[in-house]
């Protein structure tokens, strides 16, 4: 099958953005995640490693396998966690719908922010579930960008985001994918399935979020693919400056802004 399309690129700015998001919500997506000590960890499509690092901080004994069908991004990934002194993950180049690991390799398999790139995303939960142990874990994190709202309200930043939306779509993935994780992890055989919505609010009181996530990540990813919307006429010039004019906006001292991530895990 033909690989998927990362709609964000990899440009060097890209991998700052992938790196402040992990940064900004690492309480709100990992804290409950932390593997025993000993146990074998599959990352399925690591990237440039900015979960990695967080992983292996939060499961220092757990021996952790990051996977990427991306050698750069690998390579990124290593730099990164040799940076930070990291020394329980391995990495391996390679696909999520061609894995060569032995079935039940592994105790847990997390993958985060995969899913919404892929154009068949139950067909990789299905390919990954006999790569666990018995009663072994998954677990997935994905975001849903019909989850935004922001006052004040425009629509040009709307458009905006639906922009970054139906490019996705165009690329083989799906940016809604977070309202989906239900019904794609237990259709993809997993039992004892839970989903847990993780809301980012964002006002006035939280400077250090709106820095982080509201400008660093979240607009800083909407305006990475400024180039494919004018090339492609979804907006116009001037639309698509008051669009990210506005959003920036949101993160002034009176402004809001609200994102949700679900998080899924489940058993084999």
């Amino acid at each position: 099958m033909p690989h998927p399309t990362y709609v964000h690129g990899y440009s060097a700015r890209e991998s700052e953005r992938l790196s402040d998001q992990a940064q900004t919500l690492t309480a709100l997506l990992h804290a409950d995640t932390r593997y025993p000590a000993g146990s074998q960890v599959l990352e399925a499509g690591c990237g440039i490693g900015a979960q990695t690092v967080i992983l292996a901080r939060n499961s220092p004994g757990a021996h952790i396998t990051s996977l990427d069908i991306s050698a750069d991004s690998l390579q990124r990934a290593e730099e990164k966690c040799r940076q930070e002194g990291i020394t329980n993950v391995t990495f391996e180049q390679g696909d999520i719908f061609q894995l060569a690991f032995e079935p039940a390799s592994f105790d847990h398999i997390f993958v985060c922010f995969v899913l919404e790139h892929l154009a068949e995303p139950q067909r990789a939960l299905e390919q990954l579930r006999p790569l666990l142990k018995d009663d072994g874990t998954i677990t997935v994190i994905e975001g849903d960008h019909g989850s935004t709202f922001f006052p004040p309200e425009n629509a040009d930043a709307r458009r905006a985001v639906q922009c970054l939306v139906d490019l996705q779509q165009q690329a083989g993935g799906n940016a809604l994918i977070g309202r989906e994780l239900y019904p794609l992890v237990a259709g993809a055989g997993y039992t004892d399935v839970r989903v847990s919505p993780r809301m980012v609010y964002i006002d006035g009181s939280r400077p250090a979020l709106m820095e982080g996530f509201t400008k660093l990540t979240f607009t800083a990813m909407v305006g990475g693919v400024g180039p494919a919307v004018l090339e492609q006429e979804l907006m116009t010039p001037e639309e698509w400056e008051r669009g990210i004019a506005a959003l920036y906006r949101t993160a002034e001292p009176d402004g809001v802004f609200c994102y949700t991530f679900f998080k899924a895990t489940g058993r084999k």
